[in-house]
C-alpha cells in the first residue's frame, strides 16, 4: 500500500458552478475511486476560492459582505458535489482558520529566503483573472488570452523574486519530463519561462478581502499566493509534521488549461522559496465548448452542471465526460453523443452482457454460480488471458493520464465476453445436455462480468455495484482489485440474483423552433411549410392509384416500427402446442413480453441470445392470458420449417429497420 494525494483546483465562488468545474472534479473522483480499489492510502481534495477584488466588487453590487457571498456560493459547489456523489476527503475553502495560518507560515519563509521586498507596481490587472498582464499580452483593453478587461494599476506592493527562479524552473521542467502533461503544455511553460520571468506583484492596498500580509496588514497578498497554498494547508502544513510527510509532495494536481501558468510557475517557485518539495505531477485538462465555443457567462452559453446531473443517470454522465475525448483536448458536450455513447457501449455492450448472462444462468443451472473447472479449453483461456490483458492495459492508462484509453480497453474485452458467448453457445449447450461444459461457459461468463464491474468502478460506480450485488458482494472489499490477481474468486454455490437494466436507452434529442415546438434535429427537418403542403396534395392524387395497385405509400412503410431486438428468456406456453413466451430486450428500460407462435420450430434454449427483427408498435394482444407486446417476424423455409430473421453484434440491439 502506498499513499496518494491528488487535488482539483478550488474552485472561484464568483457565480454557480458549471459543467467545467464538475469535469475536473470526476476525472479526480475516477482516480481517487482507482487508487482506493488498488488498497492505496489516498486523499483526495477539492474546494473553493474566496478572496480577492472580483469577490469584494460583487458583493457591494448585491449590498451584502463578501463573507455572506462566498458562504452562499460555496454552499452551491458543495451541493453539487453531493448530488455528484464525489469522494473527495476534505472541502476547503480559503476562509477556513487553518488556511489563513498556513498562508501567513508560508510567506514568511518565502521573505525569510530573502524572496520578498515592497516597491511600486504599475501594471495591467484583470480583476476577473485575478492575473497581471504585460503590455504584449493586451489588445483593445482585454487580456488577449481569456478576453477579461484590464485595467491600470498604480500601487505599492509587496514583490516576489519570480525572475531568481528562472533557471531553476527550467531546469525542473527538464529533469521531470512527466511532471507537466501533456508534454505541449509543459512545452507551452517552458516557453513562457525562457522568454523571462518578471517579478510579480504578490499584495494589494486597494481591497480588503483577503488575507493580509504578516506584519503589513495594511497589504492584502495577492489571491493565487493564497490560492495556492490551500495544497499544502489540508495536508497539515507547519502544524502536523507526520500527516505532511505521509502525503506530500502531491501526486497529481489535476487542474484547466486556463490556469496553467499559475501552477507551473507561480506554485512551484513558492515552494522552492519556502523549502518545500515539488508536486510529482500537473495534469492540465482542457475545456467543453458549446457549439465549439469556449463558455462564459458573457455568452450566456455555459451549461449548468446541476440541470445535467438531473437531466442524465451520473454513471452514464461520468462515461461520457471521460470517454468522450482525451484529458489534454477541448470537446464539444453534445447530448447527441451522451445518447450515442450511453445506448452503443453502456446498454448495448455491458448492460446486455450482464443481462443475457444472469437470464441463462437462471434459466439453465439453477439461479446460483457453479464450480469452476480447470481451463483446458483455448476459448476458455483465450478469455481469461483477455481479462488479464485488460486489467493491465487499463493500469497502464490510468499511469498516462489517459482515461478514455482505459474505457476502450473496457469495452474491448466486454465484447470479447459477448463474443465468447456467441461462440461457446451455452443453449445448445444446454439443448444438448453437456451439462459440465455448460456450466464451464456460464462460471467464466459470470467471473468475466465480475471483472468488467471492478475495472468499471472508477467510472460507473452505481452500476458496478448493482452487478456485484448479484453476486452476494456488497462490501467495499469486494472492489479490491486482490481479488483480480487471479481467476476464478467466484465462489460456488452463491445464488444469483440479477441486477435488472443497468443502462436504460435514451432518446435521441429534439430541437425546438422559436415557438419552443419540437421537431427532429435540424438535417431531419422538412424544408418549408409549402414543401409539406405540396407534399400533402400529391398523396392525395396518388391515393386512389395505390388503393387499385395495392401498392403503398413510403409514409404508411414508415408507420411499422421494426427493430432488432434480443431474445432473453424463452419458455413454452402451457397448454399451447405452438406458442413460446419470450422476454426480449429491444432497447428500452425494461424487456418486453412476446408471444410467439414458433414452438414447432425452435426450442426455448435455441432462441436465447439471438438478435431478430421484431414489430415493436403493434397493438398488445392476450394470448392464453398473457400480454404480447410485439412480434417475431419469421418467414417459410423451402422445406416447409420456418427462419427468423438474424443479425450478429455488429447491430445494436434496438436499431430500427428500415
Amino acid at each position: 500500500m502506498s499513499n496518494f494525494y491528488l487535488t482539483t483546483p478550488i474552485y472561484y465562488v464568483n457565480g454557480a458552478p458549471h459543467i467545467g468545474h464538475a469535469y475536473t472534479t470526476i476525472i479526480a473522483d475516477a482516480f481517487a475511486r482507482y487508487r482506493r480499489q488498488k488498497g492505496d492510502e489516498v486523499f483526495f481534495l477539492t474546494g473553493t476560492d474566496e478572496h480577492g477584488l472580483k469577490i469584494q466588487r460583487a458583493a457591494e453590487d448585491r449590498g451584502i459582505s463578501p463573507q455572506q457571498m462566498v458562504d452562499e456560493n460555496s454552499a452551491r459547489f458543495r451541493e453539487l458535489f453531493e448530488q455528484l456523489r464525489l469522494t473527495h476527503d476534505r472541502f476547503i475553502r480559503t476562509t477556513d482558520a487553518d488556511h489563513k495560518k498556513t498562508v501567513a507560515e508560508m510567506v514568511a519563509r518565502m521573505k525569510a529566503s530573502g524572496d520578498i521586498y515592497l516597491d511600486k507596481y504599475e501594471g495591467w490587472y484583470a480583476a476577473a483573472d485575478e492575473a497581471y498582464y504585460d503590455e504584449s499580452e493586451i489588445a483593445d483593453g482585454k487580456a488577449t488570452a481569456t478576453g477579461a478587461s484590464v485595467e491600470w494599476v498604480e500601487e505599492e506592493s509587496y514583490f516576489f523574486k519570480l525572475s531568481k527562479y528562472a533557471e531553476p524552473l527550467l531546469e525542473w521542467y527538464r529533469s521531470n519530463p512527466d511532471a507537466i502533461t501533456p508534454s505541449g503544455r509543459r512545452n507551452e511553460v517552458a516557453s513562457f519561462v525562457e522568454g523571462g520571468l518578471r517579478d510579480l506583484s504578490i499584495s494589494r492596498t486597494t481591497f480588503s478581502w483577503g488575507i493580509p500580509m504578516p506584519e503589513h496588514p495594511e497589504h492584502v497578498l495577492y489571491v493565487w499566493v493564497d490560492a495556492l497554498t490551500n495544497y499544502i494547508t489540508a495536508v497539515g502544513a507547519f502544524d502536523d509534521p507526520k500527516r505532511f510527510e505521509t502525503f506530500w509532495p502531491a501526486d497529481i494536481h489535476f487542474i484547466g488549461k486556463d490556469i496553467l501558468r499559475f501552477h507551473a510557475v507561480y506554485w512551484p517557485a513558492f515552494l522552492m522559496s519556502a523549502g518545500l518539495a515539488l508536486p510529482k505531477q500537473i495534469v492540465a485538462h482542457g475545456w467543453w465548448t458549446n457549439d465549439g465555443i469556449k463558455m462564459s457567462k458573457s455568452l450566456g452559453n455555459v451549461i449548468d452542471a446541476f440541470e445535467l446531473a438531473e437531466r442524465y443517470d451520473l454513471d452514464v454522465l461520468r462515461y461520457y465526460l471521460l470517454r468522450e475525448i482525451p484529458i489534454g483536448n477541448d470537446g464539444n458536450f453534445s447530448d447527441t453523443r451522451v445518447v450515442e455513447r450511453n445506448n452503443a457501449e453502456l446498454a448495448d455492450n455491458i448492460g446486455n452482457l450482464v443481462n443475457r448472462t444472469f437470464a441463462m444462468a437462471g434459466k439453465f443451472i439453477g439461479g446460483s454460480i457453479p464450480a469452476p473447472r480447470e481451463l483446458t479449453e483455448s476459448e476458455d483461456i483465450a478469455l481469461r488471458d483477455a481479462a488479464f490483458a485488460a486489467r493491465d492495459a487499463i493500469d497502464k492508462a490510468f499511469g498516462d493520464r489517459e482515461l478514455h484509453r482505459a474505457l476502450e480497453h473496457l469495452m474491448a474485452f466486454s465484447s470479447e465476453v459477448n463474443n465468447y458467448i456467441q461462440r461457446t453457445q451455452p443453449w445448445a449447450l444446454n439443448k444438448e445436455g453437456k451439462t459440465e461444459r455448460l456450466e464451464q461457459t456460464l462460471y467464466n461468463a459470470l467471473e468475466s462480468i465480475r471483472w468488467i464491474a471492478l475495472l468499471a468502478a472508477p467510472f460507473t460506480p452505481d452500476a458496478s455495484r448493482k452487478i456485484l450485488a448479484g453476486f452476494g458482494q456488497t462490501t467495499e472489499a469486494h472492489l479490491s482489485f486482490e481479488t483480480l490477481k487471479t481467476w476464478a474468486n467466484l465462489p460456488a454455490g452463491t445464488p444469483l440474483e440479477a441486477p435488472g437494466v443497468l443502462f436504460s436507452k435514451l432518446e435521441a434529442p429534439v430541437e425546438e423552433d422559436d415557438a419552443g415546438e419540437k421537431s427532429a434535429p435540424q438535417d431531419q427537418k422538412p424544408a418549408k411549410k409549402a414543401k409539406k403542403d405540396e407534399k400533402k396534395v400529391e398523396k392525395s392524387k396518388k391515393s386512389d392509384d395505390s388503393e387499385s395497385t395495392g401498392l403503398i405509400e413510403f409514409g404508411d412503410f414508415t408507420k411499422v416500427e421494426i427493430r432488432v431486438g434480443e431474445v432473453l428468456t424463452a419458455e413454452k406456453v402451457e397448454g399451447a402446442d405452438k406458442l413460446l413466451k419470450l422476454s426480449a430486450n429491444v432497447g428500452e428500460e425494461a424487456p418486453r413480453t412476446i408471444v410467439a407462435g414458433i414452438a414447432k420450430a425452435f426450442a426455448p434454449e435455441e432462441l436465447v441470445g439471438l438478435r431478430v427483427a421484431m414489430v415493436t408498435n403493434l397493438k398488445p394482444a392476450k394470448l392464453f392470458g398473457i400480454k404480447s407486446e410485439a412480434m417475431i417476424l419469421a418467414a417459410k423455409t423451402t422445406d416447409g420449417k420456418l427462419a427468423l430473421a438474424r443479425y450478429d453484434e455488429r447491430v445494436e440491439v434496438g436499431t430500427r429497420i428500415s
